[in-house]
């Protein structure tokens, strides 16, 4: 069984198949990023001794970016809802239980809306913490060098990941800018087109069909 920074990664068949499809599908940034995630998201549960099925949660770390793949994206769905359907269906080939689907759905679609996921059930909670740490370093010290060190061994950030993982999640979402209403994603797309303009909440009120 493999082992890093002492998290043992899951070896069913149902982790092994997860692990071979998203290898397949991903990028290598996107795949080495999706295992740290659930590396650091392991540690984070171990840390606040959280109780959680560690395949559910393997499940929803590597799933977590599937929808910025053509595998897996739709046109008109957000890419986090793109990469929750197909966890889902993934899942639905081992006849996992609907309400734990439901669990691997949550945390996966919810993992780029800030403020929710910390207040859900654990595995949700802690696919969006790993995410976090990986992308924005919240929980860094949280984290021992020696197990962060360990971690990226493993499973390489490469020379800019930064740079990199922003490049990935516009390449996911470029065709779909409208997708972005509503979550962090649309920074992502005025980055990289200053014309950009983003969905208006109050815009969308003042002009429903409403007469006051």
């Amino acid at each position: 069984m493999e082992t890093t920074a002492g998290i043992r990664v899951p070896d069913s068949a149902m982790c092994k198949h997860a692990t071979d499809l998203v290898r397949a599908t991903e990028s290598d940034l996107l795949f080495h990023h999706s295992r740290r995630v659930f590396f650091f998201a392991a540690l984070t549960g171990s840390s606040k001794k959280l109780k959680y099925d560690v395949e559910l949660l393997y499940i929803g770390a590597m799933f977590h970016d599937m929808g910025l793949t053509p595998k897996c994206a739709t046109k008109t769905e957000r890419f986090e809802v793109d990469g929750a359907n197909a966890a889902a269906a993934f899942l639905r080939q081992y006849k996992i239980k609907e309400e734990d689907i439901d669990l691997v759905w949550d945390s996966i679609a919810l993992h780029t809306t800030p403020g929710i996921p910390q207040y859900k059930k654990p595995v949700v909670a802690l696919v969006t913490a790993g995410v976090e740490m990986d992308v924005l370093g919240l929980g860094f010290d949280n984290v021992s060098e020696e197990n962060r060190v360990e971690i990226v061994v493993a499973h390489p950030r490469g020379d800019d990941f930064k740079n990199g993982i922003i490049h990935a999640f516009y390449d996911g979402i470029k065709e779909k800018p409208d997708t972005t209403f509503g979550n962090v994603k649309a920074d992502v797309i005025a980055k990289f087109e200053p014309e950009f303009k983003r969905t208006n909440f109050c815009d969308l009120i003042i002009n429903s069909a409403w007469p006051s």
